[in-house]
């Protein structure tokens, strides 16, 4: 694992944050992650399989939910534009990862909430999959890539559907239909839109590690601009050793 040396001011020490939810008890099961109710604690140390910029881009949700979500495409501008020049007004930088853990359950809450289960075409979706999709999004908004499309900072949760199999016991066809419902079917254009909005909060767009068929490759909130192939090429030439290592964490506890 690569730390960060050019931040003075970042710590690569635990930090924890109390979320509205307590979440699955069995993140346990995941280097580097502790839970206790509505507590979690992540040491970058032994969660992150590469940490090297611990910085983050954010803006408030509060005020991504007073002035973007509701707005839509119009003849002049559409809903990725609004969203990207909101993250030019309001994104702001952080190294607090708490503070981003904090951003991401509210992103992930808005997202995956239970009332779109009674959605024509949801209706096979379970609460322990709409909770698992609540959960590692959470985690999941830790990862960071680069403008020039270098993953730069990236843990087991980026491959949510693996970490999920571990943590929920998922079979491995659940966490195939996980994947399948996070990278396509969850998100028609109505909740594509309310995911494009979103995500201003976290400063980027997200953008699904899976091309046109699940492969667990999970995905990450990009910023806008970012080198899409450089991001691909790279994860492509990682991922299998990281999602064998995610899996061996499931085989230690077993």
């Amino acid at each position: 694992m690569t730390m960060a040396t050019s931040l003075g001011t970042t710590s690569a020490e635990p930090f924890s944050v109390e979320l509205p939810e307590a979440f699955t008890e069995n993140w346990n099961r995941i280097d580097g992650i502790t839970v206790e109710g509505n507590r979690i604690t992540v040491d970058p140390k032994t969660y992150f399989f590469r940490y090297e910029n611990p910085t983050w881009l954010l803006a408030d949700w509060d005020l991504v939910v007073a002035e973007l979500l509701s707005v839509r495409d119009t003849t002049d501008l559409t809903v990725e534009q609004r969203a990207l020049d909101f993250v030019k007004v309001h994104g702001r930088r952080t190294n607090d990862p708490a503070e981003v853990l904090a951003t991401g359950y509210q992103v992930a809450a808005r997202l995956f909430r239970e009332e779109y289960l009674a959605d024509p075409g949801l209706d096979h979706v379970t609460a322990a999959q709409l909770k698992a999709l609540r959960e590692a999004t959470t985690i999941m908004a830790l990862n960071r890539v680069e403008l020039d499309g270098h993953i730069s900072n990236v843990g087991p949760c980026w491959f949510f559907p693996v970490v999920t199999g571990v943590v929920y016991q998922f079979t491995e066809a659940e966490g195939q239909a996980l994947d399948e419902l996070y990278h396509g079917a969850w998100f028609n254009e109505y909740r594509r839109i309310e995911c494009v909005l979103a995500h201003a909060a976290l400063g980027g767009r997200l953008v699904h590690g899976c091309q046109a068929q699940v492969d667990m490759k999970g995905g990450c909130v990009l910023p806008y601009g970012a080198d899409l192939n450089r991001f691909r090429q790279e994860l492509d030439g990682l991922s299998p050793d990281w999602m064998s290592r995610v899996e061996a964490m499931g085989n230690a506890r077993a």
